[in-house]
């Protein structure tokens, strides 16, 4: 009896270390692999002095539909000539959605890019993207001189939210001269 127990217990480890082992070389893959050209696009308007908003959205997605249906995204689009708006198609087989964002004046807009990632929809998806995680879409990523200065990620945003963001995001300030807590 007791070799019996010896011996299923001696399979788990192999399984378990076939397990990790590849875990691990899935992640170091996922680590090494080249980041997709709307990555990098993104990447690059991270860093862009000026205000930059990524919304990463499909044109299957309920929720995606919504913001745009709701004339939301247009009127904040034309309301902030001096921020530069992405719209990252993802989790989309690779398709930009462009066709969609037209029916709403999207794609007219001078200070609108529209992306596509080209990885796959369903269980596969990618679950992260410029090096953020990325669980839910639509997601709307403010960012300014390099810095994220607000992620919204779960959901529909709310615009006079989003205005409410760049509008912080724009402004300068700092705490300096200000008395300590002691």
């Amino acid at each position: 009896m007791s070799s019996l127990r010896l011996r299923q217990y001696s399979r788990a480890p192999i399984v378990s270390g076939l397990s990790i082992l590849t875990a691990l070389f899935t992640t170091i893959s996922l680590l090494n692999a080249e980041p997709s050209a709307a990555e990098q696009r993104v990447a690059e308007a991270a860093k862009a002095q000026h205000l930059s908003v990524v919304h990463l959205w499909a044109p299957w997605c309920s929720n995606c539909q919504a913001e745009l249906k709701g004339g939301g995204w247009i009127k904040i689009v034309k309301d902030n000539p001096s921020v530069h708006f992405y719209f990252v198609s993802v989790w989309n087989g690779g398709e930009d959605g462009a066709v969609m964002l037209k029916k709403f004046e999207i794609t007219d807009q001078p200070n609108v890019t529209i992306l596509a990632d080209p990885g796959p929809r369903g269980q596969n998806h990618i679950k992260q993207f410029a090096g953020l995680p990325l669980s839910w879409i639509p997601t709307t990523w403010i960012y300014k001189g390099g810095d994220l200065r607000y992620a919204l990620n779960y959901g529909e945003v709310r615009f006079p939210v989003l205005q409410q963001f760049l509008d912080d995001s724009k402004s300068e300030w700092s705490h300096k001269g200000e008395s300590k807590i002691d």
